[in-house]
């Protein structure tokens, strides 16, 4: 029985380690298969500790396989980011289950409004659009939207939480594939994604995050396994960590000021007249906060601005974005243990055309597929770009130069 899990270990913390355990337990899992966010995240941040640090916490607490989730997903809109990485699971054709966590413990209701949504009745898409000319945003929009359509109040607490968001876009992309991976759920122990408090041993990625930016290591080690703990505290002593968009501020604010409103209006998540918004805001402003406090309204909100400066800061164009939604991607591993190698080999004969990186200059050899390309060549001007952020010690070309961790 092969899990498969779907995650950003940002970092890696003890509700991490509680879901994989009781996600095995619960299927008799023999091996598990994580895909991982690499460096930026789905928030529009950096994320605090690079891809290889973070596979290395992962399979030092227990995933066998650590697969990136290529840059064109893990920084785009839950939808994108959840269809890329159940493609990814779905293509292995090994994997029996996929666990994520969520808010929500009823997995009927959620896969009640994935249905809403992979199927979209009319009456609904009615709505939706109602609701966007009323210059709503599209969360915002399509939330009230399926609220309306179902005819039920209980949704809006489900439709309100982020991992509620990120399950159902799991559940209807794996409807999409027409998958046979089966979905399960767990309801989260800590007190949410963004949430600061801190609950006898468990707390938020984000709570974490911020004890760590107020040098609090004792009472990080509180929320984290041993090995995490190590792990990071060795990332932190190198300066090999990036604490958030503004490290890449004078970078973003240098590139949109160069470019024109037309090469905006070509990033990903710009519509409506926003590009002009946006170009106003930047010759108005030095930092990045104060531009996203100029831009940020009831339609365009903070995460999608942060997203769309990240496009800007990685030359990622709303073309790039359309490769990702018709390609299966490459299958880059950025760590195994013994059992791992045993998974991919597997996976090579279960699907044996799959493209399967463990060396990129290999693969850049013999590659003929533009669309990998373009989707590879991101992955790395993104680990390229994501060093700048270091305190000390940055080196490009990491892809290339990084072993893969065991």
């Amino acid at each position: 029985m092969v899990l498969g899990i779907i995650a950003e270990y940002n970092p890696f913390h003890n509700g991490h380690l509680y879901h994989l355990l009781k996600s095995k337990e619960a299927v008799k899992a023999d091996s598990v298969i994580a895909v991982i966010g690499g460096n930026f995240t789905q928030r529009g941040e950096p994320s605090l500790f690079d891809k290889w640090c973070k596979a290395e916490m992962a399979i030092k607490n227990g995933a066998d396989l650590v697969i990136e989730l290529p840059v064109l997903y893990s920084i785009s809109s839950a939808e994108n980011f959840a269809d890329g990485a159940v493609k990814i699971l779905n293509s292995l054709k090994i994997v029996d289950c996929i666990s994520f966590g969520t808010e929500a413990e009823d997995l009927n209701k959620l896969n009640i409004i994935a249905n809403t949504l992979f199927k979209e009745p009319k009456e609904y898409k009615d709505m939706l659009s109602l609701f966007l000319k009323d210059g709503t945003s599209y969360p915002k929009a399509r939330e009230q939207a399926l609220i309306n359509y179902l005819k039920d109040p209980t949704f809006a607490t489900i439709l309100s939480s982020p991992n509620n968001i990120l399950g159902i876009e799991y559940l209807k992309a794996l409807k999409k594939y027409a998958s046979d991976i089966r979905p399960i759920n767990f309801k989260r122990v800590d007190n949410g994604y963004l949430s600061l408090d801190y609950a006898s041993e468990f707390a938020s990625a984000t709570a974490v995050r911020n004890l760590v930016y107020s040098n609090r290591m004792r009472d990080v080690k509180t929320y984290i396994p041993p090995a995490s703990f190590t792990i990071l505290s060795e990332e932190l002593k190198n300066g090999h960590y990036v604490k958030d968009l503004s490290r890449f501020e004078n970078i973003i604010i240098y590139n949109l000021r160069n470019m024109s409103e037309e090469e905006i209006a070509n990033l990903p998540d710009v519509s409506e007249g926003l590009e002009y918004l946006l170009k106003k805001a930047v010759n108005s402003c030095n930092t990045i906060w104060d531009l996203i406090n100029i831009v940020r309204s009831k339609r365009y909100t903070e995460t999608r601005i942060k997203r769309i400066l990240l496009y800007s800061l990685l030359k990622i164009t709303k073309k790039d974005m359309a490769v990702s939604k018709k390609t299966t991607p490459y299958i880059r591993v950025l760590g195994c243990n013994e059992k791992g190698k045993n998974l991919i080999s597997q996976i090579n004969k279960a699907n044996p055309k799959l493209n399967i990186i463990t060396s990129v200059k290999k693969f850049e050899d013999v590659n003929l597929n533009k669309n990998l390309k373009i989707m590879l060549d991101k992955d790395i001007l993104a680990t390229n770009i994501y060093t700048l952020g270091y305190s000390h010690d940055s080196k490009a070309n990491l892809d290339y130069t990084k072993k893969m961790v065991n």
